[in-house]
């Protein structure tokens, strides 16, 4: 015999969400109360996006909402209705990773892997605007973001290492492609 429950109070309403993430129309049904991370993780598949404290405080839910930095754990769904949203998983091209995954990877810039996609996120955004950040605009652009692992110079330093590919136009095999490697250690 199964146990039927019913909801003590009627559950919020369904409403009709659209917006562009990473680069492909969605169009949901959403309660008009869900907040952004549990749209994007739950009913669109983004598991980029990290439940860190739900309070605002770690950066570990950052996505870019029409390139800016947003804790989705702070934002209704519906507040961004019809914007561009970018997880972690929308900063590749393709098979191509954007140079601070690249760097990250390289320079040891996460450990654990839980804050790194939020991290990703938010220098993506710092690079799009400052391709050569100082350490203190790199620490400045990071500072809501937190880490129990690394201690940030790992962080930084991957950043500057991110820098001087992108200003360079080279990749991380110091070829004029700027596209790295889909496949390392095999020929095309």
């Amino acid at each position: 015999m199964s146990v039927i429950r019913l909801p003590m109070l009627p559950g919020p309403e369904k409403i009709p969400w659209k917006a562009k993430v990473n680069g492909k129309e969605i169009s949901k049904h959403v309660e008009s109360n869900a907040i952004l991370l549990d749209v994007l993780r739950d009913q669109v598949g983004t598991l980029g996006v990290k439940r860190g404290c739900d309070m605002g405080t770690c950066g570990c839910c950052s996505v870019l909402v029409n390139g800016n930095p947003k804790l989705s754990c702070l934002v209704l769904a519906q507040e961004v209705e019809d914007c561009e949203i970018t997880t972690v998983e929308g900063l590749a091209d393709g098979h191509h990773l954007h140079p601070i995954q690249e760097m990250f990877s390289e320079y040891g810039g996460s450990q654990c892997g839980f804050c790194t996609p939020g991290f990703l996120v938010v220098i993506s955004s710092l690079l799009d605007e400052n391709p050569s950040p100082n350490d203190s605009e790199i620490k400045n652009a990071i500072e809501g973001n937190l880490c129990r692992c690394t201690g940030y110079q790992q962080i930084v330093e991957s950043v500057k290492a991110a820098s001087e590919l992108l200003v360079s136009g080279k990749n991380i095999d110091n070829t004029t492609d700027p596209k790295s490697n889909p496949n390392p250690g095999f020929e095309n």
